[in-house]
């Protein structure tokens, strides 16, 4: 009998088959060589199954049924995949052993525990762990296979992870929807992100801006010239200001202290995926889902870099050869001159910025692997770049400063000056081709005291402390405090790592890291969900909640169940499930608290009042204050939400499966209505909402619905006409879930619910 080794996706069972069975004869659905078969599932096989699978009243929402607390999780295949599924039982006997060689991290986990569990496998297991998917990886993972058993405590948090999303989700979702009439969609991960935006939203509506007043000094003493700050207490008068301008324009000065100190900044950690996502959004304004979907086919596809989904800035021992490796396989590259000027030395062991094994759990940090990237997209290049230059500056020293500062005295009144002169470049050679960041402007903070301006230079700067000097002129400059920055993806990630905690310490946010809400790995779809869900939106970079997002906060903290909305509390959980992974705590202990909180959800929202319908709907108001390009929209109060593979994390409930209402078309228009409703015995019509095309009989609980974004492209009316009416549209160039291109006719796989498949 033969080896069964069970992978992720199509392309991570191609690259094993490729490394340890080149002869394998391909069979379509998996690979066979003489010691191996190579199978993969497709993302999830096996998902939890839907309410009324433990009772049919369960297919109809009603909060006198609620909470749904199953003594047992039933499983339940997708049925899109169910013919791999198949493929899997049927060489599983024809195999002893098996490989999980699924993605090495929570998730990964979960989905070979599912399978496992759902085809009652019982064969000894093994664990390919590895964090790239070069040939000699995984040859090396293959030579030093783990034990199954050693993951049992992974599986135990994977399954508790996905048991707690469900209880919350399901009851929580079908609690607030019932009672309010409005699809509302509640989640572990999500509920809490969104009180975040929430909260900062109404901070930065509760603002007020003060007016205040600093005073410039310009002095010139000799050749010299520079400038600095007048030092006091906050000015609210401009008279006053005018007036010290005055008393100092034209005088004579002293230097009252000059300090010089030397200074270096050493390079930026290695990424991990949160910081990852982070800089690609700053800079290149990628969606947080844009980036792990970037990065993965750069992973899986390229295989140029290592496993990205990792939440450490660090590597161990072992990665240290691997990293002059990849450094020696970049001469010749386009970082040719920067591989020429890179120290070796400066990349080993013993250096804790970089080689720091007790801060590496499942993946060290993402690095550039040994091969040479080629056909890479705009976008991949992008990413590949942000990350091989991350990795070249370890092999640089650090930049060295001379900060000055000085405080000048005229008419007894002080001004500071604070100098950075730039000594040598370092590891900011690196970057030195790109476009400085804009000079950050001083802006008057919310606190007592004025923001101190740094000048950076490159000459030579300094002053002669026992000489004269003139202040040559004094501007007075109107300044006004300045409300906190809404949200983007970027600045939502750093504070979702932090469970919301303005932390700007990097030793505490690295603690804080097994406390953030979601994981690296899922904080892009949550983000998406809650787009998908109506509850934020994108207004360039930054992030508007809607009317819908708002008021669902308020109803929820209206109920009383403020720990649903809390960052801290969920951060908590998630702390939990690590612990769990580790074995230092109990994953039966965990689910009863659980339903403990699912059951007080349900009994604390059965007493709410209802919510005004109206309360649901407005418009989202702009958030640079300036009107955006066409009206803002309006928040509707059933917004169809796309029904989608659940993601670890993900929280909300499978509910937006049910009740799916699509968008309401503007009254003087009407609905445009697509065709008759395929689906069997309706008799409804099909028309077009904002974000899928729905059955105008939902409320009689038709639940047809086609997305307008589907296999990575947006479908238009004329495609969705002939996939109701012909059940197929003409050949279309598509997006596969793994990423990869496909091309192929859509068709309506059910046309009951409206699922779509590839021809």
């Amino acid at each position: 009998m033969k080896t069964l080794i069970i992978a992720e996706k199509p392309d991570m069972g191609r690259n094993i088959a490729a490394a340890i069975e080149p002869k394998a004869k391909n069979h379509r659905s998996y690979l066979e060589g003489e010691q191996y078969i190579i199978t993969w599932a497709i993302g999830h096989l096996i998902g939890l199954a839907e309410p009324d699978a433990y009772d049919v009243k369960y297919k109809k929402w009603n909060i006198n049924d609620l909470p749904i607390i199953p003594d047992e999780f039933k499983l339940v295949p997708n049925a899109r995949t169910m013919d791999q599924l198949k493929v899997i039982a049927e060489l599983a006997k024809r195999s002893n052993l098996l490989v999980n060689s699924c993605d090495a991290g929570r998730e990964g986990q979960h989905i070979f525990s599912l399978i496992q569990r759902h085809l009652k496998l019982k064969h000894p297991v093994k664990r390919l762990w590895i964090s790239d998917l070069t040939p000699e990886t995984i040859r090396k993972g293959f030579q030093e296979l783990k034990d199954g058993a050693e993951y049992e405590n992974l599986t135990k948090a994977a399954k508790a992870r996905s048991e707690a999303d469900w209880l919350i989700g399901m009851n929580g979702s079908r609690a607030f929807t019932t009672k309010h009439n409005v699809l509302l969609s509640v989640g572990r991960v999500q509920t809490p992100v969104l009180a975040l935006i929430y909260d900062r939203q109404k901070t930065i509506e509760a603002f007020s801006s003060l007016k205040f007043f600093e005073v410039e000094g310009h002095f010139t003493q000799g050749e010299m010239t520079y400038k600095g700050m007048w030092q006091g207490e906050r000015m609210t008068d401009g008279a006053k200001a005018e007036a010290l301008a005055a008393k100092v324009k034209g005088k004579p000065g002293r230097i009252a202290s000059y300090e010089v100190k030397e200074t270096k900044e050493y390079p930026n950690k290695l990424y991990d995926l949160t910081l990852l996502q982070r800089e690609a959004n700053g800079k290149y304004a990628f969606s947080a889902k844009k980036t792990l979907d970037v990065a993965q086919a750069l992973y899986e596809k390229h295989k140029v870099i290592s496993y990205p989904r990792t939440n450490s800035n660090y590597v161990t021992e072992q990665n240290i050869p691997e990293m002059h490796k990849t450094l020696s396989a970049l001469q010749g590259t386009a970082y040719d001159e920067w591989v020429k000027g890179a120290n070796r030395n400066l990349v080993h062991k013993g250096n804790k910025f970089i080689c720091n094994p007790a801060k590496v759990e499942d993946h060290h940090a993402i690095l550039p692997t040994n091969r040479k990237a080629s056909g890479l997209s705009a976008d991949e290049q992008k990413l590949y770049d942000l990350i091989v230059r991350r990795f070249l500056s370890q092999f640089y020293p650090a930049a060295e400063y001379k900060v000055h500062t000085v405080i000048t005295e005229v008419e007894n009144e002080k001004f500071k000056t604070t100098v950075k002169e730039l000594l040598s470049l370092g590891w900011k050679v690196i970057y030195a081709d790109q476009k400085k960041d804009k000079a950050k402007t001083s802006k008057g903070k919310g606190k007592d005291e004025e923001e101190e301006e740094e000048i950076e230079v490159n000459e030579p700067f300094s002053v002669a402390p026992s000489n004269p000097l003139t202040c040559s002129d004094a501007i007075v400059k109107e300044k006004d405090t300045q409300p906190p920055k809404h949200y983007t993806e970027g600045t939502l990630l750093k504070a979702m790592e932090s469970a919301g905690k303005q932390i700007e310490d990097e030793e505490l946010r690295d603690a804080m890291k097994d406390s953030g809400l979601g994981t690296p790995a899922t904080r892009a779809a949550t983000i998406e969900r809650l787009k998908n869900v109506g509850y934020v939106e994108m207004q360039g970079k930054k992030i508007a909640i809607t009317q819908k997002g708002r008021t669902a906060i308020e109803l929820i903290r209206g109920a009383g169940i403020e720990l649903l909305t809390s960052p801290e509390m969920t951060g908590q959980w998630e702390r939990r499930l690590n612990e769990i992974s580790r074995g230092t705590a109990s994953d039966n202990q965990f689910m009863e608290n659980v339903k403990k909180f699912a059951t007080m959800i349900v009994t604390k929202v059965k007493v709410q009042s209802r919510a005004d319908k109206t309360s649901f709907e407005g418009e989202t108001p702009a958030v640079s204050g300036k009107s955006r390009s066409g009206a803002a929209r309006k928040t509707e109060s059933k917004a169809a939400t796309p029904r989608k593979r659940k993601t670890e994390d993900d929280g909300g409930s499978s509910g937006s499966r049910t009740k799916t209402a699509p968008a309401k078309a503007s009254a003087d228009t009407g609905p445009k209505i697509i065709g008759q409703c395929p689906s069997p015995g309706c008799g409804g019509m099909i028309f077009m909402g904002r974000k899928g095309y729905g059955c105008s009989h939902y409320k009689e609980g038709c639940k047809f619905v086609i997305w307008k974004e589907c296999y990575g492209r947006s479908l238009t009316d004329t495609q969705v006409k002939a996939l109701i009416e012909k059940g197929k549209t003409g050949k279309l160039k598509l997006t596969a879930e793994d990423g990869s291109p496909l091309e192929g006719k859509l068709v309506l796989a059910n046309s009951a619910t409206g699922q779509l498949a590839v021809e």
